[in-house]
């Protein structure tokens, strides 16, 4: 009897446990991956006059008068000029104020990847440079290094995950993809944008000497000039004005450590190894950087990272009223899990405290299989880096795509987050949205399904307020094609160009940083409903009318999938 009820107790539905987005899903990311951080330099292989929009399709936005009969080419099997053109339109308009320049660092949220070197698992996983060249080429802005003392040649550092069995790279190899991309940069037609550097420093004085003189030979002039660090150094000491976006240019931006008195290492800051051994090596780790001095940066490392220099709080100061002993440009650097705890109490306070400094948010040492934190709600109090695990599109990643698409990999936060600002987003007005869903095109499907999908659409509404991982869910009904349509004189296109004609609604607070999420998946019996295509978009950017929206699979590829979709909003 005992069992029986405490079997039942695990099914409570007032259990406190975190509830987990069963959607939250995406697969590991590689060469071919075009979406992630905002702006992708890499070439689509599929380009928009190789998709194709169905015959239910076109009959649907006839009926619309969206198109006309001829300009829709109902028997045509290739797009219409005018046709082509719906298909060509984008689906999210930028506001050109969200890609201004001209305000200094902290009034930006920046596209950031954590334990960049990792090619997939935190704990086993490979690690390599063209990691980087992966993170940046996916919109990546800000990137992390975790660098040590090379045990085999004292002269050249490595970058590895300290205290577990990921291989490790050389410092100066990571060093020269950074530059080369830097370069490609350069010769490209888009205006690049700065690169910072996350240094997480784990070498001794003399290793931290190297890595300094490493970065000025490989980088050279690529490094943040002087005359720029000279400024970022009046601008703390309040003699001088903000150093903006637009004078960091395409520079390497580094951020160095900055150790408090009596800094604790957070239990977040480490790996999540269970072996005894490792722990016992982290321990040791951390005894031997107290006798050795672990709060001192030697002065070569530390001239490089005027700009932005990280601390892990000791106490609450930093938002309650000014961070105790903090350098001049400090750069709060706290696990999800150490921030969330302040949230939402505190956050009013949080958000005016990243009115005028930089934060970065790392994920929790648990996320060993490369899982993310969530970024939205820190985004909603202001937060600029939340660093993500860039191995997988899964949910978090495809929201910060949606974020800083087409931006660089540089969004303005809106004026309620930056000075001057009250530091609250929610307007307080109250809005519904409708979701018209009308159908889509070639759905994509893995090679090995023998059966037909049953599709449907599912939407989530993420909003900066919903702390618990439950945003509101909508579906359509799964599509199946009738078996009668000759007689019925209907409409039958296959599974893979389901025509749905449903509406979503939402109601909900209105804010700037609301995103909603689109998945097509398949109702399937007796087995997990698989997902096929996804897309996410922030709803401020969205255009007006019916858009056909690229859809995306699981790893970031470019699909010829297109979903057709209005979306209409009304003040409550």
């Amino acid at each position: 009897m005992s069992e029986l009820i405490s079997g039942i107790a695990k099914l409570t539905p007032f259990s406190k446990k975190p509830q987990v987005d069963e959607d939250d899903v995406g697969e590991v990311i590689d060469a071919n991956t075009v979406a992630g951080g905002g702006h992708a330099s890499r070439q689509s292989a599929i380009t928009k006059d190789q998709l194709r929009v169905s015959h239910a399709l076109k009959t649907f936005l006839i009926k619309e008068d969206v198109l006309s009969e001829d300009e829709a080419g109902l028997e045509s099997d290739h797009p219409t000029p005018a046709l082509q053109a719906l298909l060509n339109k984008p689906h999210i308009r930028v506001p050109p104020e969200v890609l201004d320049r001209r305000y200094p660092l902290p009034d930006y949220f920046i596209s950031s990847s954590h334990n960049t070197y990792l090619m997939a698992h935190q704990l086993f996983g490979e690690s390599s440079a063209t990691a980087y060249e992966t993170a940046l080429g996916t919109g990546s802005r800000c990137v992390e290094i975790d660098a040590w003392d090379g045990e085999e040649n004292r002269d050249e550092p490595k970058v590895t995950h300290g205290y577990t069995l990921v291989s490790n790279i050389p410092f100066r190899k990571v060093c020269e993809v950074i530059r080369d991309v830097v370069d490609k940069e350069a010769t490209e037609e888009r205006k690049p944008s700065p690169i910072v550097l996350s240094l997480e420093n784990h070498c001794d004085a003399y290793g931290q000497a190297r890595l300094a003189q490493i970065m000025k030979e490989v980088w050279g002039d690529r490094l943040l000039s002087r005359t720029v660090r000279e400024k970022g150094s009046q601008e703390q000491a309040g003699l001088g004005e903000h150093v903006t976006l637009a004078e960091l240019g395409a520079k390497i931006v580094v951020i160095v450590e900055y150790h408090l008195p009596n800094e604790q290492a957070s239990s977040d800051d480490s790996s999540s190894s269970e072996d005894e051994e490792d722990r016992r090596a982290q321990e040791q780790y951390r005894e031997r950087k107290k006798t050795a001095g672990a709060g001192i940066i030697v002065p070569e490392l530390a001239e490089l990272g005027v700009y932005a220099q990280s601390v892990k709080p000791v106490n609450n100061s930093w938002f309650e009223s000014a961070l105790e002993n903090a350098p001049h440009h400090q750069l709060v650097n706290v696990s999800e899990t150490g921030l969330r705890a302040h949230m939402p109490a505190h956050s009013a306070k949080i958000a005016r405290h990243n009115s005028q400094h930089l934060m970065r948010i790392f994920p929790k040492g648990t996320r060993i299989s490369s899982a993310n934190l969530k970024p939205v709600p820190f985004w909603g109090i202001g937060a600029q880096i939340c660093a993500l695990n860039w191995q997988t599109f899964g949910a978090s990643s495809q929201l910060n795509e949606a974020l800083f698409s087409g931006s660089g990999g540089y969004v303005l936060k809106p004026a309620a987050l930056r000075a001057g600002g009250d530091g609250n987003l929610n307007t307080a007005r109250k809005r519904k949205l409708c979701l018209h869903v009308a159908g889509a095109t070639d759905i994509p499907l893995p090679t090995n399904r023998d059966d037909d999908p049953k599709p449907y659409v599912t939407c989530t509404l993420v909003h900066p307020s919903e702390l618990d991982n439950i945003p509101p869910k909508r579906k359509t009904a799964p599509y199946k094609p009738h078996k009668m349509t000759s007689f019925l004189h209907r409409e039958n296109p296959p599974a893979t160009d389901p025509i749905w004609k449903e509406v979503l609604e939402w109601e909900y607070e209105d804010n700037d940083l609301t995103f909603l999420r689109l998945l097509i998946k398949s109702d399937d019996s007796f087995a997990s409903n698989p997902t096929f295509a996804v897309a996410a978009l922030r709803l401020m950017y969205a255009v007006p009318g019916w858009n056909f929206i690229r859809m995306l699979d699981l790893k970031g590829h470019e699909t010829k999938c297109t979903l057709l979709i209005k979306l209409d909003f009304e003040d409550l």
